[in-house]
């Protein structure tokens, strides 16, 4: 069930909420602010800041939460793998790390 700031309130299939709180949904019974009128409406959209009050079942919360604790799991250790260069390596080639360093044997520094 949701409630909208103008008094309205859907209840239906939420099909997907995104991170801006707008709602899709499915299957839905409006009703007027004042209670005295309902549509049945197919399919709507829900911009998220219109959106005053969201009720859901606590199946539906316990599933989303045990969705990710799986999704966490499936993702653990891969890192972007290992050891960089990390900051501060310089410029320049040959491994001597920056300006200056030392120098390769037979090489002359300029």
């Amino acid at each position: 069930m949701v409630e909208l700031k103008n008094g309205e309130t859907y209840s239906g299939f939420l099909v997907f909420c995104d991170r801006f709180m707008n709602l899709h949904m499915k299957n839905i019974i409006c009703t007027s602010k004042d209670g005295d009128k309902f549509w049945k409406i197919s399919e709507c959209y829900v911009r998220g800041n219109s959106v005053k009050y969201i009720r859901v079942q606590d199946q539906a919360i316990e599933q989303a939460i045990e969705e990710t604790t799986e999704q966490k799991t499936r993702n653990m250790g891969r890192g972007r793998g290992g050891r960089g260069r990390g900051r501060g390596s310089g410029r320049g080639t040959d491994g001597r790390g920056g300006r200056g360093g030392h120098m390769k044997r037979g090489g002359s520094r300029y």
